[in-house]
């Protein structure tokens, strides 16, 4: 092969998606090409027909723009446009100009054809783009998870066979035994005006009724569990298994947004593969030492790495390790209780941060706060809730889960305060959004409940939303500070990484990948006032809501899969290495395929950044 050409191959080769071409069709294609030049400014001049030619830049930069001349991206030494843009459904024409003097190569869509025809894995890369490219990468990426975490991705509703089995409260106990006979179940819901009212179990009809000789005539509302605790039928399976454990209940009613679903059983469950974090979160609660807790967490790690090992999703990776997380917190607030004596008024348990949003993974600190009831005396009581954090916030620590360096813990006196206190942090920081305000509310407005008072809860997040919803404002200042954390990609989709230093040449996955899309999608939450704090769920309402696109809203959440996807498989590679976990990746350690679509994730990113940016421009 002449000299010439054999550099041209050498090229290719190095650039997806040419690296999924065989060496003979590599050999083959420099032939095809003709070499294109563009003057700085200059547009490149077929730019309107742009399906019939691909245009792979050799040298130099390019900017796209739509028909409305909106930047659409920027290119540069082997990125490629053209022919795969006519692949899109509804594709306008875009207008393409030189940024600068600019080499490439031109294939003719004719031959590009070809190419795909034979080979499977060049023609994904022209099958689709964007949010949609994603969603293909992830799939490749992810296959069908190991039956080891079966529970970890199936949502309750897959496990119902069976309409549930209702009786009205009116009916006597002879009725409600009779007709569990007929229906052949171990238990029955009482359901009132089409809303679950109570629960009774064969335990129910032995122990309340039989061993107490009590007349079958009386109306079952004598017997039955008022307001059992119940679970959304989109919960994970093994989420209703942990919710069993920790109630030690063996019936868990199953409701959805208009109603009942079902009932799961206990025996539903252990039909199905059990999975380790299901014996790990039923340990937590029969510990009463600390020392025990620390021996359960010490297996975080390995947990992970099974999930990474096994291609379970992120989403799925962060409610699991999370759900230990709150284990420990609730079993540590059970313990204190023991210790010191029931509270002398309600308080509420809440975690903040990612914890909060279910997203954990293998390395987090603590973020927690402590709401009290406004009969709270700081004389009076003050001791009391001071241990009953220190306890807490002492044995998370104990079991590696590190204090937050910003203090921002119950532990710290700050944020252990009465609801009227919280409500006038929340009310100063929504009035006077300056940076540190700010700050905080990063990091507090994304809270849940975990233990405690639920209408404590209930009344400060409620309050919180009420102050910033359709607070155009405060909601400019947010989006300010979510474009503070730009995604680590420069000016031609290159990746931006850290220069000198322990981390030198590599970019923080969390920081510049994953905290941009969480801090978009609490903007958008908070402007639609909507109750959600998992970030993908926060995209799933707003999407609905108007405040983003249902396509942007899709792009994030697939972006947001892709570089999670990536951290964990990061962090469990460190962790069968003998390493700490971090959010530290080099690109060396990205396969071409990895690379590129995490580079698309980025842009998508960037992109969404862009757009806030224009709407809440002040």
């Amino acid at each position: 092969m002449d000299i010439e050409l054999l550099e041209i191959r050498d090229f290719l080769a190095a650039h997806h998606p040419f690296d999924q071409l065989p060496g003979t069709a590599l050999s083959e294609l420099p032939g095809m090409l003709q070499v294109r030049y563009f003057r700085r400014d200059s547009e490149v001049s077929d730019a309107g027909n742009l399906e019939n030619q691909l245009y792979i830049i050799r040298t130099g930069a390019v900017e796209v723009f739509n028909a409305d001349n909106e930047l659409l991206a920027r290119l540069g030494e082997g990125d490629v446009f053209g022919y795969r843009a006519s692949h899109r459904p509804n594709q306008i024409e875009h207008r393409v100009s030189a940024l600068e003097d600019t080499l490439v190569y031109q294939l003719a869509a004719i031959d590009i054809d070809k190419l795909c025809e034979k080979h499977t894995q060049f023609a994904y890369f022209f099958g689709t783009v964007g949010g949609d490219r994603l969603r293909d990468a992830i799939s490749q990426a992810a296959q069908v998870a190991h039956t080891q975490v079966n529970l970890i991705t199936t949502p309750v509703r897959d496990l119902i066979k069976r309409e549930p089995i209702t009786i009205e409260p009116s009916a006597s106990i002879h009725e409600t035994a009779a007709k569990m006979a007929q229906e052949r179940v171990s238990s029955i819901l009482v359901i009132a005006q089409g809303q679950l009212a109570g629960i009774v179990t064969d335990r129910d009809l032995r122990n309340r009724v039989v061993a107490e000789a009590l007349d079958v005539n009386l109306p079952i509302t004598e017997i039955m569990t008022f307001n059992p605790t119940a679970l959304d039928e989109n919960a994970f399976a093994f989420q209703a298994q942990m919710h069993m454990a920790r109630h030690n209940i063996h019936h868990l009613p199953i409701v959805r947004e208009n109603g009942v679903a079902g009932m799961l059983t206990a025996t539903d469950l252990t039909k199905h593969q059990t999975t380790s974090v299901v014996y790990l979160v039923s340990d937590i609660y029969k510990q009463r030492k600390i020392e025990r807790m620390r021996e359960v967490t010490a297996k975080i790690p390995d947990l992970l790495v099974n999930m990474a090992a096994a291609d379970a999703t992120a989403d799925s990776v962060g409610h699991v390790i999370t759900s230990i997380t709150d284990a420990i917190t609730t079993r540590l607030l059970q313990l204190a209780e023991i210790e010191l004596g029931p509270p002398p008024v309600p308080y509420v348990w809440v975690a903040a941060g990612s914890q909060a949003r279910n997203e954990q993974t293998a390395k987090s600190d603590q973020d927690n706060c402590m709401v009290i009831d406004d009969s709270y005396d700081p004389k009076e009581h003050g001791d009391y809730f001071r241990a009953l954090a220190k306890y807490v916030c002492d044995g998370l620590d104990s079991c590696g889960y590190i204090y937050c360096p910003g203090e921002m813990m119950a532990i710290t006196d700050r944020w252990r305060q009465p609801l009227k206190s919280w409500k006038e942090y929340f009310d100063n920081w929504i009035g006077q959004p300056e940076p540190m305000s700010l700050m905080l509310t990063c990091v507090f407005f994304d809270m849940r409940r975990v233990y405690g008072d639920r209408n404590l809860f209930r009344e400060l997040r409620d309050h919180m939303l009420e102050q910033t919803r359709g607070n155009r404002i405060f909601l400019a200042f947010m989006a300010g500070n979510a474009l503070s954390h730009q995604p680590p990609i420069g000016f031609f989709r290159n990746f931006v990484l850290i220069k000198g230093g322990e981390h030198n040449q590599t970019f923080d996955l969390k920081h510049n990948g994953i905290v941009p899309i969480v801090d978009l999608a609490r903007v958008y939450s908070l402007a639609s006032g909507s109750e959600a704090v998992n970030t993908l769920d926060r995209l799933d309402v707003v999407a609905t809501g108007g405040e983003v696109t249902e396509s942007g809203a899709r792009d994030l959440q697939d972006a947001l899969e892709f570089i999670c996807y990536l951290r964990i498989q990061h962090q469990a590679r460190q962790i069968r290495n003998g390493e700490a976990p971090d959010n530290f990746m080099s690109p060396d350690a990205l396969s071409h395929f990895e690379r590129n679509h995490l580079k698309d994730a980025f842009s998508v990113v960037r992109t969404m950044q862009n757009v806030l940016g224009q709407r809440y421009k002040m």
